[in-house]
């Protein structure tokens, strides 16, 4: 009979690995790439939240087409839109998330889902972005959110900067964004790293190394407390100028770097990109016709594209629209606003009531009529002036 071989289990065989140790400090230092979200960035940050913090400071008003003008209409859906477009939070919670939602993590697109009751708009809900996907249908699209497929007319879609390939698609401003954030994230990484280490001496003393002190660290010190530590600032030192050399250096600077120039540029960059005045990222100084420059191009076309969703969706009136009072938000000063609304109402332009409301005065009785002083009457009156009649009284 032949003997049975024993089997002979495999050893594992051992994996060599290699390792390195580094200090955190330095690490961060050099290792300070990788992914950065644009939510971290504080330049990114301070440009979303001051357009987020202005359309959600403005009043949503609902208007009507009238044969004598737009007029302003006060209703229940009004309110709330204006008011309490969402149970859990007011307007500019509602109005701050929208637009943050719209200008980051939404990539340019915000879905709202409308709740109704009894055919009522109950509440105006915001979906969060990673519940939210499109599908393509040919031209159009449906969105699928939380996995229920809604059409385009059963939500409120607000897109910003379209997909040239997909018109009704929003971009955002991700890619366009993505590496000057990285790159202002790498500059705060060096800069810490910078200051922090421990590698800056201001002055370097050369030591006779035949000394016997200097052949041991507690030598050192003790030379160091002998010669070079003094009680009080300003005194002089006392060395032996056989054995002591001293020089001053100047260690390297942020500025000798060149990375002062190089965030400065990173911030212009966020503020053209973004397109809000350099000032809102910490770069340059207020101007107040950048401003109102600002909020003409950059706040007025968010609040354009918010209307639109708004009044295409939410209204079944074609002669109703949704509009932010965007001129809320623009640079005057008192002085100026009072002097506007003087010159309107001295012409029959304004009453005296709106006027005080300019100013943020309550109304008063007897300022809601229209009055023109004097001089200023309609030109199909100029003739019946007493000046220009006194010649008919008198005979002559």
């Amino acid at each position: 009979m032949s003997k049975k071989k024993k089997k002979v289990r495999a050893e594992p065989k051992k994996r060599t690995s290699g390792a390195f140790l580094c200090d955190m400090g330095n690490y961060e230092m050099l290792c300070g790439s990788g992914y950065t979200r644009l939510s971290e960035n504080p330049e990114i940050m301070s440009a979303v939240n001051k357009i987020a913090d202005l359309i959600s400071n403005m009043t949503i008003q609902l208007f009507e087409n009238t044969d004598h003008g737009d007029v302003r209409i006060k209703n229940a859906l009004s309110r709330k839109v204006d008011i309490e477009p969402n149970r859990y939070m007011t307007r500019k919670t509602f109005m701050s998330v929208l637009v943050r939602t719209l200008l980051l993590e939404g990539k340019g697109n915000v879905v709202i889902v409308p709740v109704t009751k009894g055919g009522l708009i109950d509440d105006l809900v915001i979906m969060p972005p990673g519940t939210v996907s499109f599908i393509q249908e040919g031209y159009g699209y449906q969105a699928m959110v939380n996995g229920i497929v809604y059409g385009p007319e059963d939500i409120v879609h607000i897109a910003l900067n379209p997909d040239p390939y997909y018109p009704w698609k929003g971009t955002g401003y991700q890619v366009a964004l993505k590496d000057v954030a990285k790159t202002l994230k790498q500059a705060m990484k060096t800069k810490d790293g910078f200051m922090e280490s421990k590698w800056h001496p201001s002055v370097i003393v050369k030591v006779d190394g035949l000394t016997d002190e200097f052949s041991s660290k507690e030598g050192r010190r003790k030379l160091l407390e002998d010669y070079l530590e003094t009680s009080g600032a300003g005194e002089p030192w006392m060395i032996p100028a056989e054995q002591f050399a001293i020089d001053q250096i100047r260690p390297l600077s942020l500025t000798d770097i060149a990375l002062p120039e190089s965030v400065k540029l990173d911030k212009r960059t966020v503020s053209a990109i973004l397109d809000v005045p350099s000032f809102v990222v910490g770069e340059g100084t207020y101007n107040e016709t950048e401003w109102n420059n600002f909020i003409n191009t950059r706040v007025r076309g968010i609040c354009t594209a918010i209307e639109q969703a708004f009044t295409r969706q939410l209204l079944l009136s074609p002669n109703m629209y949704f509009k932010f009072s965007v001129r809320s938000v623009y640079a005057y000063d008192i002085e100026k606003l009072s002097r506007v609304g003087d010159d309107n109402y001295t012409r029959g332009i304004m009453t005296g009531n709106e006027v005080r409301d300019w100013l943020g005065m309550s109304p008063r009785e007897g300022l809601d009529e229209l009055v023109i002083l004097e001089n200023f009457i309609p030109k199909g009156m100029i003739g019946d002036q007493k000046k220009l009649n006194q010649g008919d009284e008198g005979g002559e």
